[in-house]
């Protein structure tokens, strides 16, 4: 692992190689380099089985084991090797004569009975081993080989030991995997043991005969919480192996032939039906079975990337991966929540702030009935919090809120904030009267260039550019309402210098509008016919900032200043006519008792 230049692959009969990836050559380094063709397995000086174990050690710089009836090592990359136990199989005779017979006889090495075809470097503890024999046997050395005990449980009959995990959370506990389906006995078996092999539970009920048991993994955060692989599919325990349940999901129900707890993700592979990844077990780790709590779970860091992923959605009509296409992990904040049974009128938040304790985005289970809806050349609609019992899943695509459309105008852009830099971020659940809290990270992803204060200098940046466009949208919405009030109260005056007043005011607001947007693009084409506007000037700067790796370039920040300049100028028309030109003829119309123009500011 800490020099991907050099890998030890290898197969039956004890062959094992060296690859250089730099070179693309390898070097063969056997132990015993001996022909085994027709010979009986008694007359070999090594029996390995077909998947040999080879494992580096994890606290021994170069320092590989590989295994036959014994345990092997070499400190030079195969040079030398040496061997560092006695037999740990039974070594039975009967079972050791030449493979296929007695009619046809196949003795080319690969069928051997009696090896080791597991072994395990105990992460806690220099020079404490555990190996487990495909007859049956369990052995453990605490003192890097120098002495070994077997510590098979008891009563286990003639069977396959096919995995160990030693706990990522105790060094005395360990459990075993082992199967006897050879033998024509599909009992699941899974042993733990809390004191280094002295006594042993087995720890397979919930698990359905036919089911046997291929290997056993425990989650890296949660102590007891246990996944086991299984003949015919996935399944969980929460309590140490006291109980179990199935856990396929969308799985294919396939046997399950390894299993890898790694960086918060389940790794699984199946027989034939490829290699599977369960995300966010940080999230199984936290899970409690309350019917009654609230609960926002802590998230996994979520890297400030750019990927596709259908995982990033929020949606219940996703039901799983293609089972022939690979998928990318949700690009986002994976967001984890708990829910009592709520009734249809509850209304459930979820508020966002960065560190500063600013809010950065707000989510809700209720649309809001009044915002448009847009075909095309507006916004889409921001996703809605799932409010179900039990545990609910949200994906934060780590933006800023969407901007602001013109309803009945079309503007090529995305309508969508920028990305949130790396940072802390609290989250707020809020039911009711409950808030339940936490803070999840976005992380930089390494492999951008960056410099620093670059993400802080982006952030304000797009920030202030997305707050201008909401506020000139709002003030064009506001605005053309009020325009609409207006040429409807015109319509029915019978005071010719009323009347005449209104129409004024009508082509100012009229000609504020003209310079803000286009309204006769109703459609994509339509921005090829008829010449953009002002906002769509800003929303396409917007846009053209707007990048996966953050940086404000030199043409932006020129193209900024101009049309800031460009809107000081139609800010203050538009403040004119909302603070004191509409103001002002409300009160004529006020006094002619004539009902107000609105205008929500």
């Amino acid at each position: 692992p800490d020099n991907p230049r050099y890998v030890l692959g290898g197969s039956y009969l004890g062959t094992i190689e060296a690859l250089d990836m730099q070179s693309k050559a390898s070097t063969k380094i056997m132990a015993a380099p001996i022909q085994y063709l027709g010979r009986a397995a008694r007359d070999m000086k090594y029996l390995y089985n077909w998947n040999a174990p080879i494992i580096k050690s994890q606290h021994e710089p170069n320092t590989f084991y590989h295994c036959a009836q014994l345990v092997l090592r070499t400190r030079d990359m195969g040079m030398t090797w040496e061997e560092v136990s006695p037999d740990l199989t039974r070594n039975m005779d009967d079972k050791q004569g030449k493979g296929g017979g007695p009619y046809t006889v196949e003795a080319v090495g690969a069928e051997n009975y009696g090896t080791i075809p597991y072994m395990i470097d105990s992460p806690h503890e220099k020079g404490v081993f555990w190996t487990g024999s495909d007859d049956g046997f369990v052995n453990i050395t605490k003192d890097n080989g120098a002495t070994w005990q077997n510590v098979t449980p008891k009563g286990l009959q003639e069977c396959l030991v096919n995995a160990i995990e030693v706990s990522p959370h105790d060094p005395a506990t360990a459990y075993i995997a082992t199967t006897r389906y050879k033998f024509n006995d599909y009992t699941p078996a899974i042993y733990k043991t809390t004191d280094y092999g002295k006594s042993w539970t087995n720890i397979s009920t919930g698990i359905p005969y036919g089911a046997f048991t291929r290997v056993v993994r425990e989650d890296e955060n949660r102590s007891d919480l246990l996944y086991a692989g299984t003949e015919k599919g996935v399944y969980i325990s929460w309590n140490g192996g006291k109980s179990w349940e199935a856990f396929q999901l969308n799985l294919p129900k396939t046997p399950i032939t390894d299993l890898k707890v790694h960086k918060g993700n389940l790794i699984v592979a199946t027989s034939g039906r490829s290699f599977w990844i369960l995300d966010d077990l940080k999230a199984l780790a936290q899970y409690r079975d309350s019917k009654n709590e609230v609960a926002i779970l802590n998230p996994a860091d979520a890297m400030n990337g750019s990927w596709y992923s259908p995982l990033s959605g929020n949606t219940d009509k996703f039901k799983g991966t293609h089972p022939y296409n690979g998928v990318n992990p949700a690009n986002g904040m994976v967001i984890y929540y708990q829910l009592p049974k709520l009734s249809d009128s509850t209304h459930i938040s979820l508020e966002i702030l960065n560190s500063n304790g600013k809010l950065v985005r707000s989510f809700s289970s209720q649309r809001d009935k009044e915002a448009p809806i847009f075909r095309g050349g507006g916004p889409p609609q921001a996703p809605l919090l799932s409010k179900k019992e039990g545990l609910n899943r949200f994906v934060w695509d780590m933006k800023y809120p969407l901007l602001p459309g013109i309803p009945g105008v079309y503007m090529e852009a995305r309508f969508r904030g920028h990305l949130a830099p790396p940072g802390s971020y609290t989250l707020n659940l809020k039911v009711d009267e409950k808030v339940a809290t936490t803070v999840g990270k976005i992380v930089a992803v390494p492999s951008y260039e960056t410099k620093a204060g670059q993400y802080a200098e982006y952030d304000a940046f797009m920030t202030e550019m997305e707050q201008n466009l909401t506020q000139m949208h709002d003030q064009v919405n506001a605005l053309f309402k009020a325009q609409k009030q207006l040429k409807s109260v015109i319509a029915g005056l019978k005071d010719d210098a009323l009347k005449a007043a209104g129409k004024k005011l009508f082509e100012q607001m009229e000609a504020w509008d003209k310079n803000m947007v286009q309204r006769k693009s109703k459609a994509y084409d339509d921005v090829e016919n008829f010449p953009n506007k002002f906002t769509a000037e800003y929303l396409f700067l917007i846009d053209a900032t707007n990048s996966s790796i953050p940086r404000v370039n030199r043409s932006s920040i020129d193209r900024k200043t101009e049309l800031d300049m460009q809107w000081d100028k139609l800010s203050q028309e538009a403040d004119r006519l909302i603070k004191n030109a509409i103001p002002a003829y409300n009160k004529q119309l006020w006094d002619a008792d004539i009902g107000a123009i609105q205008v929500k500011d």
